[in-house]
């Protein structure tokens, strides 16, 4: 489904000439390259019609923040650990530094998985080095190898180990690779070093691109065990769905019945061995493109497995990503494909039924990471709802080109905003409801606005899927049509809540 409506280019200008007026002259110049205003695409007529641009958004992106200012971004050990390797459950995942990081990052993600916590599965516990000032002087590697020794003797179903580098290991210049290496040996295990010092790169995305390395280095080209393998043609591997709220189980019955296997699901509820046999796979299928890009290039050019990006957000995103899945495998799976959209479609019309009427014509404002900028689009489309802005924390040029398949004429675009200007442009446009982090979420709920956590689904989900789109629609209206915000007596909500009127009547 595609909404036909623009948004007010003008006014969105002009809201961000009103931002940029409060800076200096030089910092302003800096940061109105990365605000703008969707213009209409060229038209490529030569291009399928589900390839074609809606909207160019032109802004600079991945640049260093500039130092003072509130930015909302991770570092690059957030990226490694707590989006790529965090999630794979039955690895111990050491936060090899001070306490701190490993403490305030801990199970914070909400990557669901099965198993016995503490003794074959370690997702939501933490483990840490340590690290104090005498390790800062004399180095920490001898402490690291008596860590993975004290790990192996209290948990010995572990079937693996990760050194997560903190930012002093990679100042006092530790050589993890060394201890990997050499615990490798002694525990006969994968040990894998990754260099994800929070200095590095502008961003968690780096951390991602670092983490994704790690994979291919480490797990891959250092395989050596064989194992036996009995492959079909429709083996598949799910990457980049961290399964939050439970969206990969969600994702996987919809590939299941439509006759696909799969191989690996990673890596949220991953093992080791799922992310080892992925070069088995037929098809690599990528949600989180931009944590995930770069593994799945590298097995195209070594194993020649091709990928693909889905988006299981909302009804006809599901839709066209099972249509054009299927196309990868043939007639056979394609008339599957169109029997499991059929057979959820009663679903979906009695979802819509319901809540469409009571959010057609909200208006929305994004700010997160990875996918959900651009992918969760259409979800709201789907329930009749707009987005009047929608942004990312660390995005690259790439996912800006791709942003222009889903946004309408005159969105307000913004990347790696500052705490002033998301501020400032939610008390200007006044949207019905604002999707982001949970930094943002408390500022926003006391400017009198609803609020959506949209990197973990507020403690809900699972989002993706027709199960997940139910879910989904449940909660935007739980959370704009709440009769709380009639009891909100702000100057700029003179009239009550949906729910506080129909009562009242």
């Amino acid at each position: 489904m595609s909404l036909d409506y623009e948004n007010d280019g003008a006014f969105h200008e002009k809201i961000i000439k009103e931002v940029l007026a409060a800076y200096p002259d030089k910092f302003a110049k800096r940061r109105r390259k990365h605000l703008s205003v969707a213009t209409p695409a060229a038209a490529d007529e030569s291009a399928p019609e589900e390839e074609k641009a809606l909207t160019e958004c032109d802004v600079k992106s991945n640049i260093k923040s500039i130092p003072g200012v509130m930015t909302i971004r991770g570092c690059a050990y957030a990226g490694s650990k707590g989006v790529v390797w965090g999630p794979v459950k039955d690895m111990i995942h050491i936060s090899h530094g001070p306490v701190g990081c490993g403490q305030y990052s801990w199970s914070q993600r909400r990557n669901y998985y099965i198993g016995t916590t503490g003794v074959d599965t370690f997702v939501t516990m933490q483990f840490t080095s340590d690290f104090r000032e005498k390790d800062i002087v004399f180095g920490g590697d001898k402490k690291l190898d008596k860590v993975i020794d004290e790990i192996e003797t209290l948990f010995p179903l572990n079937h693996g180990v990760t050194i997560q580098s903190e930012c002093p290991i990679g100042l006092i210049g530790d050589d993890t690779e060394a201890v990997a290496k050499k615990k490798m040996t002694d525990i006969g295990k994968t040990v894998v070093p990754v260099r994800c010092e929070g200095f590095r790169g502008v961003s968690q995305s780096l951390g991602h691109h670092i983490a994704n390395d790690a994979i291919r280095d480490w797990v891959f080209e250092k395989q050596e065990r064989e194992f036996a393998f009995a492959g079909t043609p429709y083996d598949v591997n799910v990457v980049g769905d961290y399964n939050i709220g439970g969206d990969a189980w969600a994702s996987r019955i919809l590939l299941e019945e439509m006759g696909l296997r799969i191989v690996g699901n990673w890596s949220g509820d991953a093992t080791l061995a799922e992310i080892e046999r992925a070069p088995k796979a037929k098809l690599n299928l990528i949600h989180c493109y931009r944590s995930m890009n770069y593994i799945c290039r590298y097995m195209e050019e070594k194993y020649a497995i091709p990928w693909m990006e889905y988006n299981y957000f909302g009804p006809s995103q599901i839709a066209a990503s099972l249509r054009n899945i299927a196309k990868h495998f043939g007639p056979e799976i394609e008339k599957k494909a169109e029997a499991v959209i059929a057979k959820y479609q009663p679903l979906v019309d009695a979802v819509v039924a319901k809540y469409g009427p009571r959010l057609k014509g909200k208006r929305v404002m994004l700010y997160v990471g990875g996918l959900r900028p651009r992918h969760v689009i259409t979800a709201y489309e789907d329930l009749g709802m707009e987005i009047a802005g929608t942004g990312y924390e660390f995005a690259h040029n790439d996912d800006y080109q791709r942003t222009g398949h889903y946004v309408k004429k005159g969105t307000l675009i913004y990347d790696d905003v500052t705490g002033y200007e998301l501020e400032k442009f939610i008390e200007t446009i006044r949207p019905d409801l604002v999707g982001s982090g949970i930094k943002e979420k408390y500022p926003v709920q006391k400017m009198g606005i609803p609020f959506r956590q949209m990197h973990s689904w507020d403690y809900s989900g699972p989002y993706h899927g027709y199960d997940g789109f139910a879910i989904f629609a449940r909660d935007m209206d739980l959370a704009i049509n709440n009769p709380v915000w009639g009891l909100f007596d702000a100057p700029w909500k003179k009239t009550p809540a949906p729910l506080l009127q129909e009562a009242a009547a």
